[in-house]
């Protein structure tokens, strides 16, 4: 069962990796395996997929977005497949992270090369979130401003947005507190219902776009685009 060591990189051998069927409990089921899967996938760039397809267009756009999940499919494949060590379905090695799969698969170099680029990844994305966070922050503040004093009010918030930076930022040191934070049931219920708000809020926004528009023009011009071929 132990794979060869390689001259430039090498590859760690099952038996270095514990088992853990006997010690770590299972508990997960069919619906909280699902919640989690909406969760990685459905997130808030959902909300700028309307605008990415405009700008792309009527074909690029939707390849664009076949494409994408068809990489997001054959990474859950190889994922599934590399969680099992040798057999993907009943082998008696299991990988609990990613970094396992690519120590044992690729070796120790690949591993610390995989985990500079999720590590960049990670902070690029931390960065973008608290960016998104405070711009929206303020625009709530406005919004609010304006319904509550009248359109004609001016509800100016500045366009620094250190201050809600700062308040986000003390917001996730003191959830990152918690402890065994990711273990909470709760979480990946609340994750997952945040998934499908952002979901419905762009369906949403979309048809408050597209609800009262005239299309009777268009149609016609469509009619006499079809006659001309």
């Amino acid at each position: 069962m132990d794979i060869k060591e390689d001259d430039e990189s090498r590859v760690i051998t099952p038996t270095e990796l514990q088992l853990h069927d006997s010690v770590t409990a299972r508990t997960g089921t069919l619906w909280t395996a699902v919640a989690h899967i909406i969760t990685g996938v459905i997130g808030a760039g959902v909300l700028s997929l309307a605008w990415a397809t405009a700008e792309l267009g009527w074909i690029a756009g939707p390849a664009a977005l076949i494409a994408f999940a068809g990489v997001t499919l054959l990474s859950a494949f190889l994922l599934s497949d590399c969680y099992r060590f040798p057999d993907p379905n009943n082998g008696p090695l299991r990988l609990n992270s990613y970094s396992q799969a690519v120590k044992l698969y690729l070796g120790k170099k690949n591993e610390i090369v995989c985990g500079v680029v999720v590590y960049i990844s990670l902070f690029g994305c931390g960065i973008a979130y608290t960016i998104v966070i405070a711009t929206c922050s303020r625009a709530i503040m406005k919004s609010n401003c304006y319904h509550r004093n009248g359109h004609n009010a001016t509800c100016s918030y500045g366009d620094n947005n250190n201050y809600f930076m700062v308040l986000f930022g003390l917001t996730q040191i003191f959830m990152s507190q918690i402890p065994n934070f990711h273990n909470m049931v709760w979480l990946s219920l609340v994750a997952a219902i945040m998934s499908f708000t952002y979901s419905f809020i762009g369906i949403g926004l979309a048809l408050g776009k597209i609800i009262g528009i005239d299309i009777t023009f268009s149609l016609s011009i469509l009619i006499l685009s079809i006659k001309l071929f």
